[in-house]
C-alpha cells in the first residue's frame, strides 16, 4: 500500500513538473518571438510625435494609453479601495449588502468586455438616453473603471482579511480608533495584496480593445479626456487588422511588453517601500 502510495506521489508530481514546464516553455515562446518580432522592425518613424498614414506613429497611442490609465485609476482606486475596508473592517458578520456587492463582482468578472463596450457606447456615448459624451478617452475610462472595480475589491478584500486580527487587538488595546488602526495598522502590510490588484488592473487596462472601440475611438493623436483617441492596444489591433503593417503591430506589441514589465517593477518596488514586504 505504501509503495503504491509512494508510486502515484511521484507520478503526480512527475506530470505537475512537465505542466510546469510546457507553460514555463509556451510563456518563454511567445515573449521571446514578440521581442525578436519586434526588435527587428523598429523604426525611427513610429516614434514620430505626429501620427500619419505614412509613419503609423506610436508616440500618440503611448500618451493616450498613459492618461485613460491615470483617468481609469482615480476613479476606481478610491471606490475599489473603500468599499472593500467597508466589507472587511465596518460591516458585520452576514451583512446582506456585502453578500450582494461580492455577488455581483463576481458576476462582472465573467462578463465579455465588449458587453462593458456596448454599454459604456449606450451610456456614457450616445445622447439617447445616455450622457452624450460621446466617443472620447473619459467615456473609455468610465467603462473600463466598471471592468476593473472587481479586480480591485477582490484583491484588496482579500489582502485586508489575510491580515493577523492579533494586529487589530493591538491597536485598539493601546487606545487607536478604528479608522486610525484601519490605516496605520492594517492597509501597509496589506498593501503588497493591493497592489497585485491595481497591476492586474493596470494590465486589463493595457490590453483592452474590444471596449474601447466602442467608447474612445481608434483615432491616432492626442486626445484630451472629451477627445478621442486610440491606445497602444487599440492602435496594435488597427495596424494588424489592416493586414499592411503587420510587422509594426510587432513593434507596438513589444512596446507594450515592456510597458507591463516596467509598471510591475515599480508596483512591487513601491509595495516593499509602503510595507507590504513584511508580509
Amino acid at each position: 500500500m505504501e509503495r503504491n502510495q509512494k508510486r502515484f506521489s511521484i507520478f503526480i508530481k512527475t506530470i505537475m513538473y512537465l505542466f510546469s514546464l510546457i507553460s514555463f516553455a509556451f510563456l518563454i515562446g511567445i515573449v521571446g518571438y514578440i521581442v525578436v518580432r519586434g526588435v527587428t522592425n523598429i523604426k525611427p518613424e513610429l516614434f514620430e510625435l505626429k501620427y500619419t498614414a505614412k509613419n503609423q506613429s506610436m508616440i500618440p497611442s503611448i500618451f493616450n494609453t498613459l492618461l485613460m490609465i491615470l483617468m481609469v485609476l482615480i476613479i476606481s482606486l478610491p471606490i475599489g479601495i473603500f468599499s472593500a475596508i467597508y466589507m472587511v473592517e465596518y460591516a458585520k458578520a452576514g451583512n446582506r449588502f456585502v453578500k450582494v456587492v461580492r455577488l455581483a463582482t463576481e458576476t462582472l468578472q465573467g462578463i465579455p468586455s465588449i458587453i462593458f463596450g456596448l454599454f459604456g457606447y449606450l451610456f456614457f456615448n450616445s445622447s439617447l438616453g445616455g450622457l452624450g459624451l460621446g466617443y472620447s478617452i473619459i467615456s473609455g475610462a468610465l467603462t473600463l473603471s466598471i471592468m476593473v472595480l472587481p479586480l480591485i475589491i477582490r484583491s484588496t478584500e482579500e489582502a485586508l482579511i489575510s491580515i493577523d486580527n492579533s494586529l487589530r487587538e493591538a491597536s485598539y488595546g493601546l487606545g487607536a480608533k478604528k479608522l486610525r488602526t484601519v490605516f496605520n495598522v492594517v492597509l501597509p502590510p496589506a498593501m503588497n495584496g493591493i497592489l497585485s490588484g491595481v497591476i492586474l488592473a493596470i494590465g486589463r487596462i493595457f490590453g483592452e480593445t474590444a471596449a474601447l472601440l466602442y467608447t474612445s475611438g481608434i483615432i491616432g493623436r492626442f486626445a484630451s479626456p472629451k477627445k478621442s483617441g486610440s491606445t497602444l492596444a487599440v492602435h496594435m489591433y488597427k495596424l494588424s487588422s489592416e493586414g499592411r503593417f503587420f510587422e509594426e503591430a510587432f513593434v507596438v506589441a513589444f512596446v507594450l511588453l515592456v510597458f507591463v514589465i516596467i509598471i510591475n517593477t515599480l508596483s512591487t518596488y513601491i509595495g516593499q517601500r509602503l510595507g507590504g514586504k513584511n508580509i
